[in-house]
């Protein structure tokens, strides 16, 4: 049994060396495939993290008030605002309030808003309970003669999570035609074995080798090339993955990087599936190949 498994990784390694101008071939052409995969991963990960994170920092409504509006009117709509089914939760923010926090986010350079008047408005911030009510519960109260102007985020977030789509539904036609070439360009690598070793095939025929004793050196050398090109795809999005990251996450860009996710976080996953792809479309390229030209 050793014997056997030794002697099926043997002649699989050597074919490669043999073939070395094709193996190089298949092994890039995985590799390619494999590495659009990865950037396009990478891209729908981090769109959809940045969706999540949107959608419970931004699960609000913004209502900037007019400024005619009284004590009683204020408590009146806040009140009836608190009925409409999804709302959660209602906060009046004066525009003093609104004034201070600006104030807090500029930091260091607060005092430039010293001396100025006020041009913020009166909101009420609506928390809802779930971001897909925004617009039943914006229909329901956005004729009202307090209100000035709405503001939310779901456009925003259905725009990301549209693009995510696109993005996914390209990609994936984009890797469908890298892996049907990288599929060819391996069965061809086995075809030229094959027929580099068709002596040496009829021979073990001849003295009652199985089908699959003779198959299993060439499965093991498309498996190779697919985990080699595997090898090199991750590695290569790991390099740019790990550079963008470290750009995006400096000072001047903290607001993107914050957002985006460590490759830590996802480079497990990026490994199973390009391990798994790498190694599937040797295999399927040996298969087809064997099929075809073995006639055993």
């Amino acid at each position: 049994m050793l014997n056997s498994i030794a002697y099926n990784i043997s002649e699989g390694t050597k074919s490669l060396w043999r073939n070395r101008g094709m193996s190089v071939a298949s092994i890039a052409s995985v590799a390619a495939s494999l590495f659009v995969l990865g950037i396009v991963l990478s891209i729908v990960i981090n769109i959809n993290n940045f969706a999540i994170i949107a959608q419970k920092q931004f699960d609000n409504i913004q209502i900037f008030l007019v400024d005619e509006m009284q004590a009683d009117d204020i408590a009146r709509f806040k009140r009836k605002i608190e009925n409409i089914p999804g709302v959660s939760k209602v906060d009046f923010e004066s525009k003093d309030m609104a004034m201070e926090k600006l104030k807090d986010r500029w930091e260091d350079d607060a005092y430039l808003l010293d001396g100025l008047e006020n041009p913020l408005q009166n909101s009420m911030i609506i928390e809802l309970t779930n971001i897909s009510l925004a617009d039943e519960v914006v229909k329901q109260i956005q004729d009202d003669d307090y209100i000035d102007s709405i503001s939310y985020y779901k456009d925003v977030i259905d725009k990301m999570l549209t693009i995510s789509r696109i993005i996914s539904t390209a990609g994936l036609a984009i890797i469908l035609l890298l892996s049907i070439v990288s599929l060819f360009i391996i069965a061809n690598t086995i075809k030229i074995a094959l027929y580099a070793r068709k002596r040496e095939i009829n021979i073990m025929k001849y003295i009652g080798a199985t089908n699959w004793f003779i198959r299993w050196p060439f499965i093991i050398e498309g498996m190779t090339l697919g985990f080699l090109g595997a090898a090199i795809a991750l590695g290569s999005v790991y390099v740019l993955y790990g550079f963008i990251f470290s750009k995006l996450s400096s000072e001047a860009y903290s607001l993107i990087g914050g957002y985006l996710l460590p490759i830590s976080t996802i480079f497990d996953n990026i490994a199973i599936i390009f391990a798994s792809m790498g190694i599937g479309i040797g295999v399927l390229g040996s298969l087809v190949s064997l099929r075809r030209y073995l006639k055993v």
